[in-house]
């Protein structure tokens, strides 16, 4: 019955306590290191839709992540102005897969299972990973799976990869990119 009313507060976080709770916990995780390992998850209800229990083998990791598009530097050289493009540049992945990805790297033991976003301000962005020690829980779901965060199985991967979207307009997308274009070149 809690769930309801955290997910609810967290819905419309300006609205409702979230937004003054995290102005004050936000001003303490600048301070931290980019990955902590934590406790217990700030979105309780959100963690446990992702699968995560309070339990031996389920470990959460906060991930800190710089805001905005990149930029690239700009030529020295000769160039028409169209080519000069140095700023409003986007990654392919988006922040949440980069978090997801750099808590793998950093716990190489455990697995990810699922990742969601918990505040953002004006330059970083943090999301809370779930991930599992395949270990311990040898009878969970991933755990016969490998580094799958890397070969986008996870949601955020699956949503870079395009698999969101079903039927008339996603021709070109199952099973993957690279699979289709071989497939045509043939």
């Amino acid at each position: 019955m809690a769930y309801k009313y955290i997910a609810k507060a967290w819905k419309k976080p300006e609205e409702s306590f979230v937004k003054e709770l995290m102005w004050q916990r936000a001003i303490e995780w600048r301070k931290q290191p980019t990955i902590v390992r934590i406790e217990r998850p700030t979105r309780l209800d959100r963690a446990r839709n992702l699968g995560y229990k309070a339990k031996q083998g389920f470990v959460m990791a906060r991930v800190r992540v710089r805001r905005s598009g990149m930029r690239k530097t700009r030529p020295k050289a000769g160039r028409r102005q169209k080519r000069m493009g140095v700023t409003k540049y986007k990654l392919a992945k988006n922040m949440r897969l980069i978090a997801e990805e750099r808590a793998a790297r950093r716990f190489p033991n455990l697995e990810v299972l699922n990742s969601y976003w918990v505040w953002e301000d004006g330059r970083f962005k943090w999301f809370e990973v779930v991930m599992v020690d395949t270990h311990l829980l040898s009878n969970h779901p991933i755990a016969k799976q490998t580094r799958r965060v890397f070969r986008g199985l996870t949601s955020a991967g699956k949503e870079v990869r395009g698999l969101r979207h079903k039927g008339r307009g996603a021709e070109k997308v199952r099973p993957s990119r690279k699979a289709v274009r071989k497939r045509r070149q043939t």
